[in-house]
């Protein structure tokens, strides 16, 4: 299988992108990651997989990323070529349904879902999205509205939050994303 991959750089640090012929497979958070380590976190999943570089394929993806960061995209028009279970499936295309600007729990997405009963399962699901950002798991927050869990780092989660907050809100209108004064 062919993937393929650019690095951007993004207010949150690197991000690694890829992409198969069907669509977006991957934005992750590089951290301190050389390709090499990308590439070999992914050859389970992956294990045929082709790296090509290529900047040209992914840059509709890096266009609505900047978008995003600046302010002016809420919503992403992009093509994914996810895979996981059904349930992930299931929860993924729930976080995306999430406005921009806006919060859920993990017991809503459960509910969302019809499996009321399966939060840890949806806590689950959401570490393991394989799109960050695109697919907005930071969108998601405890029952008591605390920031739990995320993959890139409870810092980049409040990041996300603080720039939907604050490009999010009608004009005029000022406050906290949580408070919603």
């Amino acid at each position: 299988m062919r993937l393929a991959y650019h690095v951007t750089s993004s207010p949150l640090g690197l991000l690694f992108l890829a992409r198969t012929e069907h669509g977006l497979r991957f934005v992750e958070f590089m951290e301190r990651k050389s390709l090499k380590r990308m590439f070999a976190s992914h050859a389970e999943q992956v294990p045929e997989a082709k790296w090509e570089p290529s900047l040209l394929e992914l840059k509709p993806v890096v266009d609505q990323l900047d978008g995003y960061f600046c302010g002016v995209l809420k919503r992403f028009d992009l093509h994914l070529d996810l895979v996981g279970t059904e349930f992930q499936l299931r929860v993924w295309r729930a976080l995306c349904a999430i406005p921009y600007g806006e919060t859920r729990t993990y017991g809503q997405i459960a509910k969302a879902i019809r499996k009321p009963a399966a939060t840890r399962a949806v806590g689950l699901a959401n570490n393991r999205n394989p799109i960050a950002i695109i697919i907005p798991c930071h969108r998601v927050i405890g029952a008591d509205g605390s920031l739990t869990g995320y993959g890139g780092g409870l810092p980049r989660k409040r990041k996300l939050l603080d720039l939907e907050a604050r490009f999010g809100r009608p004009a005029g209108r000022t406050g906290d994303l949580f408070t919603g004064s």
